[in-house]
Order: C-alpha cells, then structure tokens, then sequence
C-alpha cells in the first residue's frame, strides 16, 4: 500500500459524510525487516493470527520495546482550557510518543490552535454525529490499516494528563505479546468543591481495587489506554464477520459507553488486559452534582446495554454479577433509610437495631480505610456517616433510574 501523503481533504466516506480533513496521515516509517507474515498482513487482507497461551488467551508476535512504535489520538471537543495540559503530560513522558495526535471534533473553540502549538498534529472531523467514538473511528480507519506487530495507539481523554512514566511501563508490558491492551488508573484534579472531593475520594477507591485485584480491572477506560494495533484490527475483523456487535469500525458507535464495550469486544475475542498499578494519570472530575448525575446514570446505562448486546457469556458473567450486587446495595441502602425513618416517625426516636448498627459500622470502616492513599483528613470525613452517605445515596438513585430506564427502553441520550 503506498503511502498517504499531503493534505488530506476527504480520507473516506462514512455514512454519508466526508470523513477527515486533515494535516499529513502518512504511512510509519517500515522497520528494515519485516517477517512474512507481517508484510502479508500489511500488503492484502490475509489476517494475523494470534497464537494461543497456556491459560486459553490468546498472545500477540513479541516485539522489541524499543523499537514500537506509539501514536496517541485524543479526540477533544471545545477542549481549549485542558488541551494544552494532556499534550504537555505526553512531551513529558520518560517514552515519548512518536506522533500526538488530537481530534478536533466539531470544536467551536480554540483547541486545535492551541493543540498545534504544543506540538500535536490536528486533525479536524467533518459531520461527525457520533461523539467520541465516531471521532477515532474515522482517524483509525486511515492509521489502522497501515500499523504492523510494531504499533500501538494509545487512545486519552483530552481533560487527562499522564504521570511521566505511563507510556514506558505500558510499552514494556505490551511488547511481551502477552497483552493486548495496558489501561490506566486515575486520580482526580483538582476543583468542583464537595462533588469533586466526593470524586476523588470515589477515584483512590477504584484505584486501590485494581491494585488488590493485580491490574485486573474490569473496564479499560477512556481515561487512557494503550492498544496493539493488530488486537484493534482483530476487532474490527470480527465485528465484519458478525463475531462482535457493531459494524465492522474499532469503537461501536450505537451505544453510550464506548470504552466499556470495546473491553467486551477484547475480551470475547480471548485477548488479555490489564491496568499495572505503575501507569497512572489524573483526569478532570464533575463540578457540578448535575453533570455528575448525567455522567453516571450514561455509565450505568450503558454498561447495561453492553451486557445485553453481549448476552450471557462465559466473559460477561462476573459483570453482570456485579449488576445483580449493585442492584442488591440499591435495596439496602433504601431499606436501611427507610428503617431509619420509620423508626423516628413512628417512636419519635431513633431505634438502634442490631442488624443496622452492624451495616453502619462496616460502611464507616470501608469508607475509612479505602481513602487511606489521600491522607489524615480525607480519612476523617469518611469516618463522618452522613457526609459519605449523601454521595452514596446520590449514586444508588443514578443507578436506580439507569435499571428503571433500561428496562423501559427510555430514549439514550449522551
């Protein structure tokens, strides 16, 4: 295939719209020898075959560490205040990227100024009418085909930044061939008053799950993830020979959470991932509780109708487990302010019963320890019950209205 140079003023069709307009796509500089295999796969459609592992995953070709090569794609919508913060978290790796590239998708604002001034290539969408997703589909349909064993894309939201040592631990994972993806886990920024310390708080909570967990988290997120190439390519092979929900593109652009489904994609493609505890970032928390609301009942919603697109399988058992857990906390946590407020209309009192003292006690005692990585204070407001309970609560009733929308059918919206 020979190379794509110049500008690019319409890289492809996509339901009826132009596609990209771009600076230089051009083909990555071709290693001085390249196995059989791997030109095959690059020259024509022969398709690459993952071996198979001892543990029935399957592995990618081993590659040099130091010869992958890494490109970044951060698709950003009027994101001119954070742009410059991600771009200059990327120039700071101890593993600089080869290339950044930000999507500017529909943007009204000054980020793709800004972003080419910091040193990232731009590139601008045209029609795009599904978000974020549709915006790397339509970057990945012109890089993808022309990355070998070599390449990586490492996919970021353009409100994160990365801590400097991300990129090269995720690279030395992924060159073994014994992953297909390295995702991140994150902290929160600063800002947004209580919502965001609630965030924060919610944040060093999930990150000292995954690190218990030895990196085995259940969603790469769009946070930041690092890909193979030929793993994304696989997906979209498979989503063409109907093997995976979708039309035959890396992301699935029917549904609400993006990241989350493409994790499905992998996994029901027998591929590993994993979220190593040495590749970190922070990224922008919800200042508002309203734009919180919205952001996790889109999360619940849509981890629900990916589950539903995948049915039941051997990979989406342990989610929909933790479907019928979080479905179970909502009663509980109901059930145990209703008891609460029984109690004092009916008896004028607060009754202390046993089984509740019980549940307050290991609430307050999670709460507590799971904040330990944010120190002294943080663990003090934990400790304090109805201050932790206001986020608690306001999380089970987005999820609540999540299941009763889902089961419904009510209309999605982003």
């Amino acid at each position: 295939m020979g190379a794509v140079n110049g500008y690019v003023a319409a890289c492809k069709d996509l339901d009826g719209f132009l596609v990209v307009q771009s600076e230089t796509l051009r083909r990555p500089p071709q290693p001085d020898h390249v196995p059989a295999i791997l030109d095959r796969e690059r020259a024509g459609p022969g398709r690459h075959r993952a071996a198979k592992g001892a543990d029935g995953r399957r592995d990618l070709p081993e590659v040099d560490h130091a010869r992958m090569r890494v490109t970044v794609l951060v698709p950003a919508h009027d994101e001119e205040d954070q742009i410059a913060e991600t771009i200059t978290s990327l120039h700071a790796q101890r593993r600089r990227p080869n290339r950044i590239i930000v999507i500017a998708d529909n943007c009204t604002d000054r980020t793709a100024d800004i972003a080419q001034a910091h040193g990232a290539e731009v590139i601008r969408t045209v029609g795009n009418r599904h978000k974020k997703a549709g915006a790397l589909n339509q970057v990945l349909e012109v890089l993808l085909p022309l990355m070998g064993s070599r390449d990586a894309v490492l996919v970021m939201d353009a409100d994160s930044a990365l801590d400097p040592g991300f990129v090269h631990h995720a690279v030395l994972r992924l060159a073994t061939g014994r992953l297909a993806a390295v995702g991140g886990t994150f902290t929160g920024k600063p800002g947004g008053g209580l919502v965001g310390m609630f965030q924060r708080n919610e944040y060093a909570r999930y990150a000292r799950d995954v690190r218990r967990l030895h990196g085995k988290a259940l969603v790469l997120t769009g946070t930041a993830t690092l890909f193979r190439a030929l793993a994304l390519k696989e997906v979209v092979r498979a989503r063409r020979a109907g093997r995976l929900p979708g039309r035959d593109q890396v992301y699935d652009v029917r549904v609400l959470t993006e990241d989350n489904e493409l994790t499905l994609a992998l996994l029901h493609l027998r591929f590993r991932l994993l979220c190593p505890a040495e590749c970190t970032l922070t990224t922008e928390v919800m200042e508002t509780w309203k734009d919180l609301f919205k952001q996790r009942l889109r999360w619940k919603r849509g981890a629900l109708e990916n589950l539903t697109d995948y049915g039941w399988t051997r990979v989406t058992l342990p989610y929909w487990g933790r479907q019928l857990l979080s479905l179970v906390g909502i009663v509980v946590i109901f059930a145990y302010l209703g008891a609460t407020a029984w109690s004092i209309a009916v008896t004028g009192r607060l009754d202390f019963h046993p089984l509740w003292v019980a549940v307050t006690g290991v609430f307050m005692i999670e709460r507590i320890v799971t904040v330990r990585s944010r120190g002294g204070g943080q663990m003090a407001v934990a400790g304090l019950l109805f201050v932790e309970m206001i986020f608690d609560v306001f999380l089970q009733i987005a999820q609540a209205k999540a299941f009763w929308d889902a089961a419904w059918r009510r209309e999605r919206k982003w």
